[in-house]
């Protein structure tokens, strides 16, 4: 019998784990989603067919996993009006909010549970996400493989065994999309500057990178050796990778992903004072 799985939260990375679960087979009997707006759960049981509550602490009283799918400035709020129905039973706590500690989520909900960290990206809406996931001492190895089968619904799952790994994971990952966004708009506009219309450009730069990632994924080279298969002596690409490393891409990568980090941790110290 599939674990009842209830969703606390019905906004978009819910449901996108949601339509993931059920895409890989997962029974929709066994999800309840909730939310204070009917609107959205009646959108939610047309798209998706599982079922659906407006009270947390009803939607809980039956659940192996509770997945905490608010944002952290209510999460406090949340948790402290189902805490007694979660000390009841006891589930699996799975957070896919951003910034707050396991620490500080098991305390909110009254202390003694076994609770995951999650930090996914929004690929994950198109099934091609990335996530991170960090588990506290009181999670089973049966309740981490359970983790990992719903957030792999979605895309690639990688645990870190320190919690603080999660830090670096939103910066490798979690905000990593804005990086390519930011990559695709740049290459666009060079792009128009030597004559290409601009949804050439952007059209071309996207499959470009799609097709990189593929093969990058598919192969067992390191990445600075598919480069170089890529690179002839004294060509075009060649010409090009050299403007990028004496422009410094790798310290502005560092730079830029270390000041995630920071704000990350910043975030998780304001968040858990609250």
């Amino acid at each position: 019998m599939a674990s009842q799985v209830t969703f606390i939260g019905a906004g978009n990375m819910a449901s996108a784990i949601i339509g993931g679960m059920i895409d890989s087979g997962y029974p929709r009997a066994a999800i309840t989603a909730t939310s204070p707006s009917d609107d959205m759960l009646a959108r939610v049981r047309e798209k998706l067919g599982i079922h659906t509550a407006t009270d947390n602490a009803t939607a809980v009283a039956k659940a192996d996993v509770v997945v905490l799918a608010v944002k952290p400035q209510i999460m406090h709020d949340v948790c402290s009006a189902m805490r007694d129905a979660v000390q009841a039973r006891k589930p699996l706590i799975l957070s896919v909010a951003a910034g707050l500690p396991a620490e500080t989520l098991e305390t909110w909900l009254g202390g003694e549970l076994a609770v995951v960290r999650c930090m996914p990206n929004t690929p994950s809406l198109v099934g091609a996400g990335a996530a991170g996931l960090y588990a506290n001492t009181r999670v089973s190895e049966d309740q981490r493989r359970l983790a990992t089968e719903l957030l792999e619904a979605v895309g690639l799952v990688e645990w870190v065994e320190e919690e603080a790994l999660l830090e670096a994971v939103t910066a490798v990952s979690g905000s990593a999309p804005a990086y390519f966004f930011l990559m695709f708009e740049a290459m666009e506009e060079a792009g128009a500057r030597l004559g290409l219309p601009a949804d050439t450009a952007r059209r071309l730069a996207m499959q470009t990178a799609y097709g990189a990632a593929r093969m990058a994924m598919a192969s067992d080279k390191p990445p600075g050796e598919l480069k170089r298969n890529v690179m002839s002596p004294g060509g075009t690409t060649e010409r090009a990778i050299e403007h990028l490393e004496d422009a410094g891409l790798r310290e502005i990568m560092q730079q830029a992903m270390t000041a995630c980090a920071e704000r990350a941790r910043e975030m998780a110290e304001e968040l858990g004072k609250r």
